[in-house]
């Protein structure tokens, strides 16, 4: 390589190396050699395709799910960039301020925004919800050292309290993790925000929950039943 990267590019290959499960900026950098050559510049990335990306001469990348590719592309192509919104403050907490509610952990990766994949989104935000209140009472960053062992154990410690998680991708064998861990993992390929969703959870709450949910929430068998039937009725 005759010229060193700026800063922009190393910027764009860092990030989108933290998109791919397994994969470090090292190993993205030959990847582009093979693909547009040494040193990347912003007009040799803008010609990239996904396409190209899984067809690299690299095992490990294409395993990687298209979706993960596309978030990579984004960064490398420089459309999407490193978060600057500030992120929310979380607001004190103690158990049983809120009877009958549930913990959600949120993928994110930008302010309150639902656009984290479980194996690489920068923090989790951690809701406590009922139907009627969201407070959020945590923000749990990702990059732990812990993580270079076993990432998706890591990350399901991370949120273990939880009883539900929502994000906006997850691997089989991560979610395989989550669930064993206890916690419901719910995906929203359309993100938005936390707190829309959040909201939408709220509405759950306040109607009949499903019985999964209800059991997660304290409800006795008896009460669980009765959601069931109910909601048999509204079908």
């Amino acid at each position: 390589m005759n010229e060193p990267l700026s800063n922009d590019i190393a910027l764009r290959i860092a990030l989108a190396a933290r998109v791919l499960p397994d994969f470090d900026a090292a190993q993205l950098l030959k990847v582009l050699d093979e693909l547009v050559g040494l040193p990347p510049t912003k007009d040799s990335l803008a010609t990239l395709t996904v396409k190209q990306l899984k067809a690299a001469d690299v095992a490990k990348l294409r395993s990687v799910e298209i979706d993960l590719l596309k978030e990579a592309l984004a960064y490398l192509k420089g459309d999407k960039g490193l978060g600057q919104e500030a992120l929310p403050t979380p607001q004190p907490y103690t158990d049983g301020d809120m009877p009958n509610s549930i913990r959600v952990a949120c993928a994110s990766n930008n302010a309150e925004d639902l656009d984290g994949h479980f194996g690489s989104c920068a923090r989790f935000l951690v809701y406590q919800v009922d139907s009627d209140e969201i407070r959020l009472i945590d923000i749990r960053p990702t990059d732990g050292p812990e993580a270079r062992d076993d990432k998706n154990a890591y990350r399901s410690g991370l949120i273990a309290d939880c009883q539900v998680l929502f994000v906006a991708s997850i691997g089989g064998p991560a979610a395989a993790k989550v669930v064993k861990s206890g916690v419901h993992p719910i995906k929203h390929l359309n993100g938005g925000t936390t707190r829309e969703r959040m909201t939408e959870l709220q509405a759950v709450l306040a109607l009949t929950p499903p019985p999964w949910l209800a059991k997660v929430m304290g409800y006795n068998e008896e009460e669980r039943v009765r959601f069931e039937r109910e909601a048999e009725v509204g079908a």
